[in-house]
């Protein structure tokens, strides 16, 4: 109708021809669901059985099988889906018939009649295409299209058929409506037919309205489907498409959850559109959906619903049973970064992580690993976040400044055309059974920060905002990297000092590495080295030829589809010597801990609870995992203790009380020259630093060191003041 030329429509044999057709492409559908098998098993012939009997009125095709039984039915449902659709769900409507209602009786042929109208549904496993990729040659085919479900509005009903009715003379009619966004129009004149011209006069413009009850409604939900994040390219916002899903494929999905949407791409002439704007025939794209692939797999592991052949699911077993995997798991973790073991031992548990427990009274116990990276820049802390971002099968890479509240938990959005609020959600829920990679995760804002306490420790999200309560899942593992407050870890000070961040949220994670950039003169050789060796491309690899080769055994893809193995297929336990042995290792750190805040006469800033108790049962079950065991021995938690005692509780040692980190031999020094400024300056004295120095260092021998410790615990406690700029010290209390 937009071409500006004389429109012409053709009044006799087109449309018979048109419906010849139909009723052949009908046939061949009947004959193709009802004859299609796979070594004698009639699959939709026994699906539709099975479907109607438990009244639920759809079949699911697969395109795969339509192609092998008739190629070029399959090419025009690909083609021309809007009339293929209809006829084949004609087809099904008559196959039903014929497997429920095979005898001609008028008992079987009005139950017949009264049967609903069929849903097809369509699978298959053709290429997909992004949302990037559609343009207008897509318009009106069949496409199938990933992404992540961002946003699901309520159900609506939608009109299939208008029942209308004149006001003035009650002439009914109805009214067919085709699916989609597509609105309808009312007939402007009464349809009634004039036979004899005394029946009065005519109906007047506009006389219908509609009766709903007796209309027939189908349910719709339109979802929002956004593309996922891998698919984005540097520097491109992600983009999204709406989806309107209707029947059984409604209430399909949740905001989060990762879906593959096979449906007919679509066009709607949306309301903004005629507002003032000078173009007439700019439409919106949308995507009618005939077939939702949910990742089934999606609650108990991480991937695109991977599915493993035999010969994987036995490579997978033999690599299980390799003595050294764990090592050389964490080995081909960021295999460019040189060192660091222990910290990419923890990444490996992290990415295998525990087992979920949900408890008789209905309590729910995380199963995932959060770790946090504390220290001196350029210690390649970005680096392994990136890493985990690309191996992890669900992942989320976000930094410190650039998220907000909203943007980690869940924000409130208006629908342009109704009006309705409705949420969408952020990074964490979009992550659901993956890994969140929080960079300068110090930079954050203390509000934003607080966001995801409860998402770190309940693993869900509560929201209450614009009228809507609600709770989503946010069952993420957090992997967050910080600087301390100077920039630089100072060793002078406690980690309370150095640690910019509140109890409540260190004691979520499960292990905290502090990492320092030590000045050591035969390492600053390997590593000088180490990254020579990549600069150049691996062309003056000599010695580490071999180990270089050792180290990049299993690659990103493969280590992406055994987490994802293992994470669907094993959820260990704790053997009985296991939990004895962890839970008296636990009462012992305890009593470490308050030994040493006794001697400080402060609490440590690091704080160790049952949440860290909880932590070593995780990191013991990751381990099992890893192997794919069912059950975590007495090795697993050596290892578990290991890893706690090199990340967690070496930064809660590494205070000395209120020392500072160090030694013990320094620790103890420290506290002697306390004593003895004490006993040198008695209360109102003042004395120059210079004179203590001398005194001190040169004449009984302390370090200089352990002098300006005990002076900065002395003046922390208000022992001592420092007046002149530091140059005086004076003795002002107790």
């Amino acid at each position: 109708m937009d071409r500006q030329s004389v429109y012409t429509l053709s009044l006799f044999g087109e449309d018979r021809a048109i419906e010849e057709s139909n009723k052949r492409v009908q046939k061949e559908l009947v004959d193709f669901i009802l004859d299609f098998h796979l070594d004698n098993v009639f699959i939709y012939r026994d699906q539709i059985r099975e479907n109607v009997l438990s009244r639920q009125y759809f079949c699911d095709i697969d395109i795969a099988h339509l192609i092998a039984f008739n190629e070029h039915l399959a090419h025009r449902l690909n083609n021309e889906p809007a009339e293929i659709i209809p006829v084949f769900e004609a087809a099904l409507k008559t196959c039903t018939r014929r497997i429920l209602y095979p005898s001609q009786s008028v008992e079987d042929q009005q139950l017949a009649q009264a049967l609903p109208e069929h849903q097809l549904l369509i699978h298959s496993s053709v290429t997909q295409t992004s949302i990037r990729g559609l343009t207008a040659t897509n318009v009106s085919h069949l496409v199938r299209i990933p992404g992540i479900v961002i946003g699901a509005s309520t159900l609506s009903s939608k009109a299939v058929a208008l029942h209308i009715q004149c006001r003035s003379c009650g002439h009914p009619e109805r009214l067919s409506i085709s699916s989609g966004f597509t609105g309808v129009t009312l007939p402007r004149v009464c349809g009634r037919p004039q036979n004899n011209p005394s029946d009065g006069d005519k109906c007047p413009l506009d006389p219908y309205f509609v009766v709903h009850e007796k209309s027939q409604f189908i349910d719709q939900q339109v979802l929002k489907l956004q593309e996922a994040h891998d698919d984005v390219p540097v520097g491109e916002l992600p983009r999204h498409i709406l989806v309107s899903a209707d029947r059984y494929l409604a209430n399909r999905v949740v905001p989060g959850s990762r879906c593959v949407v096979m449906g007919v791409f679509s066009i709607y002439n949306s309301q903004k559109n005629n507002k003032g704007s000078g173009a007439v025939a700019i439409r919106n794209p949308y995507l009618r959906a005939v077939g939702l692939q949910t990742d089934l797999s999606h609650n108990q592991a991480g991937g695109m619903g991977m599915q493993f052949t035999e010969e994987e699911e036995q490579e997978f077993l033999e690599m299980s049973r390799r003595p050294d995997l764990y090592s050389l798991f964490a080995s081909c973790i960021a295999p460019s970064i040189y060192g660091n073991a222990d910290i990419k031992k923890a990444i490996t548990c992290l990415l295998m992580g525990g087992s979920k427990k949900i408890l008789p009274d209905g309590m729910r116990l995380r199963g995932d690993i959060n770790v946090l990276l504390l220290g001196d820049p350029g210690t390649a802390k970005s680096q392994l976040l990136k890493f985990v971002e690309k191996v992890s099968p669900i992942a989320i890479y976000t930094s410190g400044k650039g998220s907000s509240a909203a943007g980690l938990t869940a924000s409130v959005q208006r629908d342009t055309s109704t009006r309705e609020f409705y949420l969408e959600g952020g990074a964490m829920v979009l992550a659901d059974g993956g890994v969140v990679c929080i960079d300068e995760f110090d930079k954050m804002r203390d509000e934003d920060r607080v966001a995801i306490h409860e998402a770190m420790e309940q693993q869900t999200i509560s929201i209450a905002k614009a009228g809507i309560t609600t709770i989503l899942n946010a069952r993420t593992s957090v992997l967050a990297a910080a600087n301390p407050i100077f920039g630089r870890y100072d060793d002078l000070k406690t980690p309370g000092e150095n640690i910019d961040f509140q109890t409540t949220i260190l004691s979520r994670f499960d292990l905290i590495f502090i990492v320092r950039d030590a000045h050591d003169r035969a390492q600053d050789e390997t590593m000088a080295k180490h990254v020579m060796n990549i600069h150049m491309a691996g062309q003056a690899r000599n010695a580490q030829q071999q180990q270089q080769a050792e180290t990049s055994e299993i690659p990103v893809e493969k280590m992406k589809r055994y987490i994802s193995y293992a994470k669907s297929r094993c959820a260990p336990r704790l053997s009985a010597e296991a939990a004895e042995k962890l839970s008296s290792h636990f009462v012992s750190i305890r009593r470490q801990v308050a030994r040493q805040e006794q001697d400080a006469n402060a609490r440590s800033s690091i704080p160790i609870t049952v949440r860290q108790l909880e932590s070593l049962v995780r990191i013991t079950e990751a381990l099992a995992k890893m192997e794919l065991q069912p059950v975590a021995t007495e090795k697993h938690v050596d290892e578990a203790i290991r890893l706690f005692l090199g990340s967690t509780m070496d930064a809660v040692m590494s205070a000395g009380g209120e020392a500072g980190g160090g030694s013990r031999e320094l620790v103890e020094e420290v506290h002697k020259v306390e004593e003895e400024v004490r006993r040198r300056l008695p209360i109102g004295y003042t004395s120059s630093l210079a004179t203590l120095r001398r005194e001190f260092v040169e004449r009984k021998g302390y370090s200089e060191q352990a002098l300006n410790r005990a002076l900065m615990v002395l003046n922390r406690r208000e022992s001592v003041q420092f007046r002149r700029g530091g140059s005086l010290v004076h003795r002002s209390g107790v």
